[in-house]
C-alpha cells in the first residue's frame, strides 16, 4: 500500500496597518495581545476607612501576650521548709554534689533559690527528680509549678517559684556550669 500524503494546513500571517493580526489553521483572524495599562480605580468610603483602621492597627504598641511567671507569696520560714524538702529528696535517691544558691540578694533574679545536684546515670536522674516531687508533696503539700526534662532524663528541672531544682547528668552540669553562669549567689554545698 502506498501512504497518502496528507497535507498540513497552512498557517497564513498578514500585516495590517491598523495592529498585528494573525491567521490561525481554521482561517479565522485574532488579534495579538497588546501591553495593557493599568487603570487605578477610585477607592470607596468604605476601603478608605479600613485602609485607615489598618494603619491605626498597626501602628498601636502590641500587648505583650507572654504568659509572666507568677509571684508567689510565702513566708521565709515556708521557702525554707521548701528548700529543706527538696534538698531531702535529693538525698533520699543518693543525689551528688548538692549545692544551693541563694538568688536572694541579685537584682533580676529569676527565683529565690536554686538547687542543684548530679547524677550517674539518666535513670538515677529521673528516680532523683521524682523523689524530689513526692518528698516535697508529702512534706509541704505542693506541688511542682513546672517541671520539664523527665523525657531524655539529661537535665531535669522542677519549679516550685520561690525555689528551682536542677537535677543534672554529670557531664551536664559541668557544660552549662549553672554556678559560674549565676556567679553573684551565695552558694553552699550540702555534705
Amino acid at each position: 500500500m502506498a501512504k497518502k500524503s496528507e497535507k498540513k494546513p497552512v498557517v497564513k500571517k498578514s500585516l495590517k496597518s491598523a495592529g498585528k493580526t494573525k491567521s490561525t489553521r481554521s482561517g479565522s483572524v485574532t488579534k495579538k495581545a497588546s501591553p495593557k495599562k493599568s487603570v487605578k480605580k477610585p477607592i470607596t468610603e468604605k476601603e478608605r476607612e479600613q485602609r485607615a483602621a489598618n494603619l491605626i492597627a498597626n501602628t498601636e504598641k502590641k500587648k505583650n501576650t507572654v504568659a509572666k511567671r507568677p509571684k508567689k507569696t510565702s513566708t521565709p520560714k515556708q521557702t525554707m521548709s521548701l528548700l529543706d524538702a527538696v534538698v531531702e529528696g535529693m538525698r533520699e535517691k543518693k543525689a551528688k554534689h548538692i549545692t544551693i544558691l541563694n538568688l536572694q540578694n541579685i537584682e533580676n533574679r529569676v527565683t529565690d533559690y536554686f538547687v542543684i545536684c548530679d547524677a550517674d546515670s539518666n535513670t538515677h536522674v529521673n528516680s532523683i527528680a521524682d523523689s524530689v516531687e513526692e518528698t516535697v508533696e508529702k512534706l509541704t503539700k505542693e506541688r511542682a509549678y513546672h517541671s520539664e526534662g523527665h523525657q531524655n532524663g539529661e537535665w531535669i528541672l522542677i519549679d516550685y517559684i520561690n525555689v528551682v531544682a536542677h537535677v543534672f547528668l554529670r557531664e551536664f552540669r559541668e557544660h552549662y556550669n549553672i554556678e559560674g553562669l549565676w556567679g553573684d549567689a551565695e552558694i553552699s554545698t550540702v555534705d
